[in-house]
């Protein structure tokens, strides 16, 4: 049997040079002209003082996806709401789950294709066992993404203040409340969409709409696959139930209400460091815990575009393939990035795994966006508007002409020791 399964071609793709796209109901920017490029990149770029400038994180892809963003969703509370630890950990379990469900869907149609075609391979004991664990595996990430959704939901921690309930009446407003969901789920959509190298946005689209919604409230349902009861059972887990709509629970919430055992230590992972011996549970742990700049140091283990060098990137997070086949190639590929997706074959072995009560706990660190960039996005169209009307945009030339052009000595050393110390004290632990 073959060590992995390898994808046969290259997804189809958006094309480039559509102006908006549509996800939720929203017009996305999908293209930039020339001044919104430099004005993005002055203004809105993460700056070369945050940790690791030189690589594509999760923080890059909501700059851009904000600066595309309507602007009807850009409001106060949505900036300060995606500007919170909570979100942020929720969008990375969601690209840490497209890319295993992105994987598994290929998966299915290919094996679909083997099972029906002329020289037919007849389905095995061994095979059908690898995909009930590919299935618990993609189970497993749904349910560290349910957690994630959870704290939302009841708004805890840093999510109290944007709990839709208000204190004593207990009454939601649900128009605004509405309105804020689908721009979230939009949002978020269009993150994994960036993140996954701007494939699949139909699946990406309905399976999200799948998991916060469920399917009786699902706006997209392009079922181009035909999935067949035991293929969607498969990708959605033996948890997900579909009943009448007053009585149905988000697929996520399905997850928390049906946890096996031996997934309890999931709920947490990025809280308490894990004591025990289920490898898989670790190799979750690894993922979510190790930042997106050091991934590369994990065998096997992809994020889409996240801790890939930006300088073979463009604005738009579009990889410069010319620059890839310059400077990698199969043999020295550390990033993955020529490596085609593929999931490895499990161990089929049964072992018994055994959890001990652990007493790590773990902090996490962040580094969102400061009040001086919060007001920056939430006056976005304002500061667009400037720079384009009569604002001052320094491009590579004008920086290289004002340079040449400059007669004065420069900074003081003083100036110079004091940006050096801040700086060192920044990035250095304490």
């Amino acid at each position: 049997m073959e060590d992995c399964f390898v994808a046969k071609e290259p997804l189809a793709a958006i094309p480039s040079d559509e102006k908006h796209i549509t996800i939720g109901g929203f017009q996305f920017l999908n293209t930039m002209d020339k001044v919104e490029e430099m004005i993005f990149s002055q203004e809105f770029q993460r700056s070369d003082t945050t940790y690791d400038a030189d690589v594509i994180l999760l923080q890059d892809i909501k700059n851009l996806v904000l600066f595309l963003a309507p602007t009807d969703i850009i409001t106060k509370e949505f900036v300060h709401f995606v500007n919170t630890e909570t979100v942020h950990s929720l969008l990375k379990v969601l690209i840490m789950y497209f890319e295993y469900f992105l994987k598994l869907m290929e998966f299915i149609v290919i094996r679909r294709e083997e099972t029906k075609a002329e020289k037919a391979r007849m389905q095995t004991q061994q095979s059908t066992e690898i995909k009930r664990i590919f299935s618990a595996n993609l189970s497993q990430y749904r349910l560290l993404l349910a957690r994630e959704y959870s704290k939302i939901l009841l708004g805890n921690g840093d999510m109290k203040k944007f709990y839709h309930l208000k204190p004593l009446v207990n009454i939601s407003q649900t128009l605004k409340d509405q309105r804020f969901h689908e721009g979230f789920l939009a949002f978020c959509t269009l993150v994994v969409w960036v993140a996954q190298q701007r494939r699949d946005l139909e699946d990406i689209e309905m399976e999200i709409n799948r998991l916060f919604r469920s399917e009786h409230f699902s706006l997209v349902r392009p079922d181009k696959y035909h999935l067949t009861d035991v293929e969607a059972s498969l990708l959605y887990g033996k948890s997900y139930r579909r009943c009448n709509y007053r009585a149905q629970n988000s697929p996520l919430i399905q997850e928390l209400r049906n946890i096996e055992q031996k997934n309890l230590p999931i709920l947490w992972i990025g809280e308490r460091k894990y004591r025990g011996n289920d490898l898989r549970i670790l190799q979750i742990e690894y993922e979510f815990i190790v930042p997106s700049s050091q991934l590369c140091l994990i065998e096997g283990v992809t994020h889409g575009i996240l801790g890939r060098p930006k300088i073979l990137c463009d604005t738009l997070l579009n990889t410069n393939w010319e620059a890839v086949h310059d400077q990698y190639y199969t043999k020295y590929d550390p990033y993955r990035i020529l490596m085609q997706p593929y999931l490895q074959l499990p161990k089929l072995e049964e072992m018994e795994c055994q959890t001990y009560e652990s007493y790590y706990q773990l902090v996490r660190c962040t580094e969102l966006w400061d009040s001086k960039m919060l007001r920056k996005w939430i006056q976005r169209d304002e500061v667009i508007d400037y720079f384009k009307n009569e604002g001052m945009l320094t491009d590579i030339w004008m920086k290289c002409r004002k340079e040449v052009e400059d007669n004065t000595y420069g900074p003081s050393v003083g100036e110079i020791m004091t940006k050096f110390l801040a700086r060192k004290e920044k990035l250095r632990k304490k």
